[in-house]
């Protein structure tokens, strides 16, 4: 089992960044693929990007595409995720997940382990 931790979040300006953390612990972090997800209030929780085991390949939603950055540090037990050019629709409430049965995986079901969330509030 891991457990995660995200940190980072808060309140930025469009147009600004934000770098979330996710902290795990438990057993070994580089067993695992891992993703970012978000969740608005009254939305579904949805994807938004994904990183093998290794950090060679990472997925991104079409809305987050080239504006923001998923990367892992096994030595650290952390994955990151670095948001630039943020818009008021990225206001969400963002989670890290990991998956222990595939390296890299875009949906929600596919993700065995949770972290509580931190806020993200894009607003002028």
């Amino acid at each position: 089992q891991v457990q995660l931790g995200e940190s980072g979040g808060g309140l930025v300006q469009p147009g600004g960044s934000l770098r979330l953390s996710c902290a795990a612990s438990g057993r070994t972090f580089s067993n695992y693929g891992m993703g970012w997800f978000r969740q608005a209030p009254g939305k579904e929780r949805e994807f938004v990007a994904a990183i093998n085991r290794s950090g060679g390949s990472t997925y991104y939603a079409d809305s987050v595409k080239g504006r923001f950055t998923i990367s892992r540090d096994n030595s650290k037990n952390t994955v990151y995720l670095q948001m630039n050019s943020l818009k008021p629709e990225d206001t969400a409430v963002y989670y890290c997940a990991a998956a222990d049965r595939f390296s890299i995986a875009t949906s929600r079901g596919l993700y065995n382990y949770w972290g509580q969330g931190t806020q993200v509030t894009v607003s002028s």
